[in-house]
């Protein structure tokens, strides 16, 4: 999950790449639906809110009519004076006030110039549709407008009305509406944080932490800290935890086992290589041995011996087998030349066969090595080398010929197998020392230079492919060993 970085960036300072989008989380997003939904159910409310405000403001001033009226009503004709009918009018906020009686209209107060009447609203007969049409056509569209109104009588009669300014009514509900929508706006922050964190903590936070663990789970599941702690809870999200828990252990336990087997694969494989190998030199020491006279047969009994005796302990190791790992090195000073010309012997070269091994090797020279695991990798690359040779056309006038190269360096010694033969491929170079993948030759396992470099790295040195030397005829292979020398200066 956490990749190494080679160098350390201020995240501040760092620019977003091209095209890239901030995305919300799982929080922002719920707290963001939480203040949206609350503000839809605000907005549901109140607009049958503002229409029973209009027919409650109306209905008000409607009271206050028929209080008037029933003052003026047992009124004579112009008894009260006019400024006091003015004042009332104006305290009501209304033109005109009057009362139906027996199909008869009286009218009980009139201001001197009476406006002309816009519209007419009846209290009487009310429909929500309709009242909320009304009372939003005042706020958008209100302003100076006069209105008709019509409400129940006081006792007896038909209806009273009056007529009255459209704008205090619109200025009402304009305040009314502020008020709702202030009120709106705290009810919906605080019912999305109290939301916010009930969720939060439910919810989101137990999500996070299992998504949390499974990329842990996912990057490293060999690592038993990227495994999930199943809290105590009981719901759903409860036995999801149990469940992934469960599952991350099944899963772990099942990788460990098959990277058991493909260890134990591996190194089944390994040594069925390496004890080919082994048979197929006492096979050839046998077949020699046949046609040698007796003293010869005498020099190459103990060889034969020595290559049995490490392919029966070989077929031993595999019951004690069960990791992919190579016994460790027991360093030792190794004459090269000696342990080439061995080899050699044992591989059926020499600078007369076909094709010659040569040994540029000056008399003496040690190496530090474990001398079994140096054997390996030299008889793995000349039979690696003799097999490309033997599978090549011989070019005319050219000899195929295998050469060992070997110097001292101030603190090391480089060893150099190199051919004339066509080379190692371009598509297999990159992993040429990966195990199953490092050989083009057809019924050929491609272990042999995974055990090779896997040996050499445990003896403290370095195995590569070098590019074919200048003056080279054919395009050959170079392989490079590097080794500690045994007689450092």
């Amino acid at each position: 999950m956490l990749d190494s970085a080679t160098e350390t960036r201020n995240p501040a300072k760092a620019p977003a790449p091209a095209g890239t989008r901030i995305r919300a989380g799982l929080s922002a997003r719920l707290l963001l639906l939480t203040v949206l939904f609350v503000l839809i159910a605000e907005v549901l409310i109140y607009v049958p809110s503002v229409a029973n405000f209009r027919n409650n403001w109306l209905s008000e001033r409607l009271a206050q009519a028929r209080a008037a009226a029933l003052i003026l009503e047992k009124s004579p004709p112009d008894a009260l004076p006019r400024p006091l009918v003015e004042e009332l009018l104006a305290g009501m906020e209304t033109s005109m006030i009057a009362l139906r009686i027996d199909n008869a209209r009286r009218l009980l107060a009139v201001a001197d110039m009476p406006p002309m009447v816009d519209f007419e609203i009846d209290l009487r007969q009310r429909s929500v549709l309709r009242d909320i049409g009304n009372a939003f056509d005042i706020l958008l569209r209100g302003h100076s407008r006069t209105i008709r109104v019509v409400g129940p009588p006081p006792r007896g009669g038909d209806f009273v009305e009056i007529v009255i300014s459209e704008w205090p009514l619109r200025q009402a509900m304009l305040r009314f509406s502020w008020g709702i929508l202030g009120l709106s706006l705290i009810i919906s922050v605080i019912t999305a944080v109290l939301v916010f964190v009930s969720l939060n903590g439910l919810i989101v936070r137990p999500v996070k932490r299992l998504a949390t663990t499974m990329k842990a789970f996912q990057s490293h599941p060999e690592d038993a800290r990227s495994l999930l702690r199943p809290t105590r809870r009981s719901d759903e999200l409860g036995e999801l935890e149990s469940s992934l828990a469960e599952m991350q252990r099944s899963l772990q336990q099942e990788l460990r086992q098959r990277e058991h087997l493909a260890n134990l694969g591996l190194a089944v494989a390994k040594i069925n290589h390496d004890l080919r190998n082994m048979l197929a030199s006492a096979q050839l020491m046998a077949d020699r041995i046949s046609t040698l006279p007796d003293p010869n047969v005498q020099r190459f009994v103990p060889k034969l011996m020595g290559a049995l005796d490490r392919a029966i302990a070989f077929c031993q190791s595999t019951l004690a087998y069960g990791k992919a790992s190579e016994k460790p090195a027991d360093l030792a000073p190794v004459d090269l030349r000696v342990m080439v010309e061995e080899l050699g012997e044992l591989l059926m070269l020499s600078a007369e066969t076909e094709p010659a091994l040569h040994a540029e090797i000056p008399a003496g020279l040690q190496v530090l090595a474990d001398p079994d695991h140096l054997a390996r990798v030299l008889t793995n690359l000349l039979r690696n080398a003799r097999s490309a040779l033997e599978a090549m056309a011989p070019l005319p006038g050219q000899r195929r010929e295998i050469r060992v190269v070997a110097q001292h360096d101030p603190d090391a010694t480089r060893i150099a197998i190199m051919d004339n033969g066509p080379g190692v491929p371009e598509m297999i170079r990159e992993r040429l020392f990966k195990a199953f993948t490092g050989s083009a030759r057809p019924g050929s396992t491609g272990l042999g230079l995974a055990i090779a470099h896997e040996l050499v790295r445990g003896m403290g040195g370095t195995i590569r492919l070098l590019e074919t030397p200048q003056g080279q005829g054919a395009k050959g292979a170079v392989f490079e060993i590097t080794l500690p020398r045994a007689n450092r200066p």
